[in-house]
């Protein structure tokens, strides 16, 4: 199998697709087209895709989670980050193209000391059995 090379490391600087005003932040609609070989322009206003619209960060992300085939291990590798984070990000990618995230992927955030935590507080009274339980599926501690 060919290495993984992070899109940063690619090469010269390209342009860079951007999908938001610098000056307001709302998102930008492409009014033109255009052949490169012909000069050929279509002008209208289209709309930009899902993914068109995540910010650069998050397409180098889900670039790279696709050429490593959905591996989230081998996109914590890559990157260097722990494998909580890549999970996050990948969370916040869905979120982005505007799909919810599931209340499991939630509860998968919080760490095992965290849990252990809340059930010791649960054991000693501190908490009612719905106060644990609606941290849990926050994600929260």
């Amino acid at each position: 199998m060919r290495e993984v090379v992070p899109v940063a490391e690619r090469g010269p600087r390209e342009r860079h697709w951007v999908s938001r005003c610098p000056a307001c932040e709302a998102p930008l609609r492409v009014s033109r087209l255009e052949c490169p070989q012909c000069a050929t322009a279509v002008e209208g206003r289209f709309e930009l895709t899902p993914l068109a619209r995540l910010d650069r960060e998050q397409q180098r992300f889900v670039e790279l989670f696709l050429v490593s085939r959905g591996n989230i291990r081998e996109v914590e590798r890559v990157l260097g980050l722990s494998y909580p984070t890549v999970r996050n990000r990948l969370e916040q990618v869905i979120e982005a193209l505007g799909y919810p995230v599931r209340a499991e992927g939630r509860e998968g955030r919080m760490q095992p000391e965290e849990r252990r935590q809340l059930l010791e507080a649960l054991s000693q009274g501190e908490l009612s059995v719905d106060e644990v339980l609606q941290r849990l599926r926050s994600g929260k501690e």
